[in-house]
C-alpha cells in the first residue's frame, strides 16, 4: 500500500510503502534512501506542490542517518523488510518520522556528493549533514573566506570550522537543519548603524542568542597589483562598508562611482576572478592576501572607532547566570502602537536596568493602523516592532519582574536570548 508522508516545515513529499513482516527487536542499519521527487507541474492530493530546492535540501537531511526504532516482540525477525518502520536521524537527534521509506539494491546504490570548493559559498541547495557530536564546532557566517564575519567567528571560536554562507538566511537554515551548530552575524556597526535584514530574520527564525561578539573593523582599499587610484573609475564593497569609508575616499581625490555588493571579501574575489583593473575593493587586508590584491590605502575608515557587534545564534538557548555581566534581548509590540513605550521603558527605569538599544522595525503582519476619530477622515499611523537589549541577566529577580511587568503593556513578547556580554577590551582601528 502506498502513503504519502509530509516533511515537517516544507512542502515536499516522500512516496512509502509499506511491508507486513516486522522486526521482533531493533537493528540499527545503514540503507540507502530513494527520494522520489513530484514535478510541480502535476499537483499533489489537496491542491499541494512539492519545491525541487526544498526537496533537495530534505533528502540531504533524511538520507544521512536512518535506523530502526519499531519493535513486534509477536513476529520473526525478517532481514528482507529492513524498510519497514524507519526513522531519520541527522547527528544522532531522531526525529518523529514514521518515514518507511524504500530501500535501494547495493548495485544502485547513489554515490556521494563531490565535495565542494573550500572557497564556494554554502548555498541553499547544498546543504549537507553535519558531523557527529564531539567533532569540530561549525560555526556559519553570511560571505567568503576573508569576510570580516569569518574573523567574528574565529574570534568567539577560535578552533571552529567557519562555513561561508551566500546569504544571512542561508546561515540561519543551516543551524536549523544541523548542517552548522553556530552562526555568527552583524546586527550593528557603530558608523553604519542596525544591520535591518538580520533583526527582520532573529523573528522570522526560532533560533537563540547565545553570545556576542565586538569586532574593530580595519578597511584597506583593495585592487589587482599593477593598478594606481588614478586609474579607478569604480569603487564596489557592502554598503556599510561604502557607508563607513564616505568622507575618505573623497579626501582621496577619487572619482569614482560607489556600487554596492553582498560582502566585502566578496567584492576583492570578484575583481581578481574577473581581473578589473579599473575597479577597487574596499575589504580586509586578509582579502587582500587570499585573493592576491594589493592595498592601496590602508585604514580608509571614517572613524577609528569603527566596531560591529555580531550575535552568535545557536538551536537552545544557554542558561542565564549571575557570576558574569550578561545581556538580555527582546522584542514586543503592541496593538495600540508606540503610545505603551514610555510604560515599557519605564519598567526598565524603575530597577535601574540599562538599556543599551532600542530599535524599532516595522511591523509586517499589520503595517498600517487605521483610525477615523472624528468620522471626518482617516489617518493612518505605522505600525512597529521594537527590540531591546538591556544589561541583565534573566537570572536576576529584577529581569524577570521587568520584562512581567513589560508583558502587561504588550501584545507580543520574546525573549531574542540572554546572553554574557562581550568583555574584551577594545583597542581602535589605526
Amino acid at each position: 500500500m502506498q502513503a504519502i508522508s509530509q516533511v515537517q516545515n516544507l512542502n515536499s513529499y516522500l512516496i512509502i510503502r509499506r511491508s507486513k513482516p516486522r522486526f521482533d527487536k531493533p537493528v540499527r542499519l545503514a540503507v540507502p534512501v530513494r527520494c522520489v521527487y513530484h514535478s510541480d507541474s502535476v499537483p499533489f492530493p489537496n491542491g499541494v506542490r512539492s519545491s525541487r530546492v526544498d526537496w533537495q535540501s530534505s533528502c540531504a537531511i533524511l538520507s544521512s542517518k536512518v535506523f530502526s526504532q519499531d519493535q513486534d516482540s509477536g513476529e520473526k525477525s525478517n532481514t528482507s523488510s529492513a524498510s519497514d518502520h524507519l526513522a531519520a536521524a541527522v547527528n544522532g537527534h531522531k526525529t518523529s518520522l514514521d518515514l518507511n521509506l524504500v530501500p535501494l539494491d547495493k548495485k544502485n546504490k547513489p554515490q556521494p556528493p563531490a565535495k565542494q570548493p573550500p572557497q564556494k559559498p554554502l548555498t541553499i541547495t547544498d546543504l549537507s549533514p553535519a558531523p557527529k557530536h564531539g567533532s569540530q564546532l561549525r560555526v556559519a557566517y553570511q560571505g567568503v573566506p576573508g569576510a570580516y564575519s569569518e574573523a567574528a567567528a574565529g574570534k568567539a571560536y577560535p578552533n571552529c570550522e567557519a562555513i561561508p554562507c551566500d546569504q544571512f538566511e542561508v546561515a540561519f537554515q543551516a543551524v536549523e537543519l544541523w548542517i552548522a551548530d553556530r552562526a555568527v552575524l552583524p546586527v550593528e556597526n557603530s558608523l553604519g548603524g542596525s544591520i535591518h535584514r538580520n533583526y527582520d530574520l532573529l523573528l522570522r527564525h526560532r533560533l537563540h542568542i547565545v553570545g556576542e561578539v565586538q569586532l574593530p573593523v580595519h578597511h584597506c582599499l583593495l585592487a589587482l597589483p599593477g593598478v594606481r587610484t588614478e586609474y579607478l573609475t569604480r569603487v564596489i564593497s557592502h554598503p556599510q562598508a561604502l557607508s563607513q569609508c564616505e568622507n575618505t575616499i573623497t579626501k582621496l581625490g577619487l572619482n569614482v562611482t560607489r556600487e554596492a555588493v553582498d560582502d566585502t571579501a566578496g567584492a576583492a574575489e570578484y575583481i581578481a576572478t574577473n581581473n578589473l583593473r579599473d575597479t577597487a575593493a574596499i575589504a580586509s587586508a586578509r582579502a587582500a592576501e587570499l585573493y592576491g590584491l594589493n592595498v592601496l590605502a590602508d585604514g580608509i575608515q571614517d572613524d577609528s572607532s569603527n566596531v560591529t557587534r555580531f550575535v552568535i545564534l545557536a538551536r537552545d538557548p544557554i542558561i542565564p547566570r549571575t557570576d558574569r555581566p550578561f545581556k538580555t534581548s527582546i522584542v514586543f509590540a503592541h496593538e495600540e502602537g508606540t503610545s505603551v513605550l514610555f510604560k515599557v521603558l519605564s519598567a526598565f527605569a524603575f530597577r535601574n536596568i540599562s538599556l543599551t538599544k532600542i530599535e524599532s522595525r516595522p511591523h509586517r503582519n499589520r503595517p498600517i493602523r487605521l483610525v477615523d476619530d472624528a468620522n471626518v477622515g482617516t489617518a493612518k499611523h505605522f505600525e512597529y516592532m521594537f527590540y531591546v537589549d538591556f544589561e541583565a541577566s534573566m537570572a536576576e529577580v529584577r529581569a524577570q519582574n521587568a520584562l512581567a511587568e513589560v508583558q502587561e503593556f504588550t501584545s507580543f513578547l520574546r525573549v531574542l536570548g540572554s546572553y554574557p556580554m562581550d568583555m574584551t577590551p577594545w583597542c581602535p582601528s589605526s
